[in-house]
């Protein structure tokens, strides 16, 4: 006991005065300003030694360049993003200071083409028939369910909407989209044409080429007879109702070209309007156009899909005295496609209006010759209500 009271007590003694020593030498650095480093840092030299202050300036200028070099490249980042998502959208809203015409409304034609999912587009003016868009407008491919539109117009001119149609086996058993034809059964003429332009049906416009051409096959001959007289010069029938078959083929031109001709049917404009009719059989026929109610300005349209010809289209559109022709072929994204197809096609005819405008106003201003010695300069005069107006 005695022997551990002299060890412990000299040993509590050395550490309470290395206590005492270092808190004073923290107090007198604290005074002074000097700063003492912890033993994390073993008590290595906190002095200003001139080594370690250039290193430390050194290291701050390091760390500062690399600051400032971080946020110039993400400024560059920015800018760089922000230039090219103002390149691949349409132009900003149009503001006071800014105020944005028709044409900056839509994308340019340049731009349009890769918002398009069609394989092959087209936008013709009704009037004129002056292409306002156009991609591969003659590139043929298969018509699938558009190709009704002629179906429709043979079936109007030559049968009467009381004719009595019987449905074969071969009409009856056509895969859908169909309106389930009994064989054997007879049908008003009327009700298979609204089968067959609203609900797109092929059973009905089997039945109707058998009924007027006494076969499909002699019923589509006739139908690119009938294409032909329209004004298409790409488009090969094989079949009444548009069902993937060799050699049969259309173009977007062609299916405009076409539609614009029918539409001057009023039976088939008024037909083809429809949101949805009743049969006399007991059958709801709703129009697979949706451009009906969802597209402003839409006045008729056809629809058509198969795995081989994708999502096909062709309708008529009015706003004011505008009017124009939207055809697809070989789309994945229709709908898309035809509001924003007839976006830029209403906002190109504004144009080319405000265009025809400013050049008539152009005309009536007119340059004569000097009029005397003592007028010797040629002069402007305006043309108003037949008045010459000397200025």
């Amino acid at each position: 006991m005695r022997i551990l009271h002299k060890i412990i007590l000299p040993l509590f003694v050395v550490v309470f005065l290395c206590a005492t020593i270092s808190l004073i030498s923290r107090e007198a650095a604290a005074k002074s300003g000097t700063r003492i480093l912890s033993s994390k840092h073993k008590f290595s030299a906190h002095v200003h030694h001139p080594g370690a202050t250039r290193r430390r300036v050194k290291n701050k200028k390091s760390a500062i360049k690399r600051h400032l070099a971080s946020r110039r490249h993400s400024a560059i980042s920015r800018h760089s993003l922000a230039r090219h998502t103002s390149a691949a959208v349409v132009p900003v809203a149009a503001s006071e200071s800014h105020p944005a015409s028709a044409a900056e409304e839509v994308l340019t034609a340049g731009r349009l083409r890769p918002r398009i999912g069609a394989r092959a587009a087209i936008i013709l003016d009704a009037g004129s028939g002056d292409t306002l868009f156009a991609c591969s407008p003659d590139l043929p491919g298969q018509p699938a369910s558009t190709i009704k539109i002629i179906t429709g117009l043979i079936a109007i001119d030559s049968l009467s909407k009381d004719a009595q149609v019987i449905v074969s086996s071969h009409a009856a058993a056509m895969p859908p989209s169909k309106v389930y034809l009994k064989a054997g059964r007879s049908y008003r003429a009327g009700d298979l044409i609204n089968s067959v332009l609203l609900a797109s049906a092929n059973d009905a416009a089997v039945a109707l080429g058998e009924k007027i051409g006494g076969s499909e096959s002699t019923f589509a001959a006739l139908m690119t007879a009938k294409a032909r007289q329209l004004g298409a010069t790409n488009t090969v029938c094989m079949t009444a109702n548009g069902l993937t078959a060799r050699g049969q083929r259309t173009t977007p031109r062609d299916l405009a070209v076409m539609f614009n001709q029918i539409m001057k049917n009023q039976e088939f404009a008024e037909r083809i309007r429809r949101v949805q009719v009743t049969t006399s059989f007991g059958a709801l026929l709703r129009n697979h156009n949706r451009a009906l109610w969802q597209v402003a300005g839409a006045e008729g349209g056809k629809t058509g899909y198969t795995c081989a010809a994708g999502q096909t289209y062709v309708g008529k559109f009015r706003r004011g005295e505008s009017e124009l022709l939207v055809a697809l072929m070989g789309s994945h994204t229709m709908w898309q496609d035809v509001n924003t197809l007839v976006k830029y096609g209403f906002a190109s005819e504004a144009k080319l209006a405000a265009n025809r405008s400013r050049k008539h106003f152009g005309s009536e201003i007119v340059q004569v010759k000097q009029l005397g010695k003592e007028r010797p300069n040629p002069l402007l005069v305006v043309l108003t209500d037949r008045k010459k107006v000397s200025l």
